[in-house]
């Protein structure tokens, strides 16, 4: 079986959709996603939707608790505006409300075995749903993330792609969907063949032309939201 591993695509569906396309292509069975549908873009109803034609498997990120947060008052939308944009705002206003109470009860770890290989699914690390790991992380930070459980740990967050041998599993971080932080116009993901645990990041094109014109026309201020989309 074929899996794709995707995260943080932050409402970006024209990103997702040209990944999903691939991902049919190549004949992808089912999706790992590891959470941040939501935040800085406008369109994670259009995430829910994409993701409703497949077989997935979801976990929460820290954008989805942010969410929460904005929801339930405990944060003010200026304060999220000024740091992330408009997008927990419109997130509010396009997803139904059955759909964010799911989205809130999400775990923000699962444990799947598929085909008789086991995955751990975790945002920021398996400790953390706010940890970041980058690829030049110290070697004892990736360490911390092996699993004598797992075959694969499966992590985001970051927005930076790698994979790593623990002395007992394999650490990938899949990097972004919809914001890469490595290069503008390319989403990055993973794909894993339980056949054989073959693995590899895959890197997906796609125009952020659109997309831009879309942070002109919604944002008062044009930030790093838009000029990562462009690095």
């Amino acid at each position: 079986m074929k899996i794709a591993v995707i995260s943080d695509i932050h409402g970006n569906h024209y990103a997702l959709q040209e990944v999903l396309n691939e991902a049919r292509n190549i004949g992808v069975d089912k999706i790992l996603v590891l959470g941040d549908i939501v935040g800085y873009y406008y369109y994670p109803e259009k995430i829910l939707n994409l993701l409703s034609e497949w077989d997935y498997e979801i976990i929460k990120g820290n954008h989805e608790v942010i969410l929460q947060e904005l929801y339930e008052k405990k944060i003010s939308t200026e304060i999220l505006v000024e740091k992330y944009g408009r997008g927990h705002e419109y997130a509010l206003k396009k997803i139904p409300q059955d759909k964010l109470d799911w989205l809130f009860s999400l775990p923000v770890q699962k444990s799947l075995i598929i085909d008789g290989v086991s995955f751990q699914l975790n945002h920021g690390s398996p400790s953390s749903i706010d940890e970041y790991i980058y690829p030049d992380a110290p070697i004892a930070q990736l360490e911390k993330c092996n699993s004598k459980q797992h075959d694969f740990v499966l992590i985001g967050h970051s927005h930076y792609s790698f994979s790593y041998k623990c002395i007992d599993s394999i650490l990938i971080n899949c990097g972004s969907v919809g914001q890469s932080r490595e290069k503008g116009g390319k989403a990055y993901w993973a794909l894993i063949n339980t056949d054989n645990k073959d693995y590899k990041i895959r890197v997906t094109s796609y125009s952020p032309a659109k997309l831009i014109q879309d942070i002109q026309s919604i944002e008062s201020k044009i930030g790093y939201s838009s000029k990562i989309l462009e690095r």
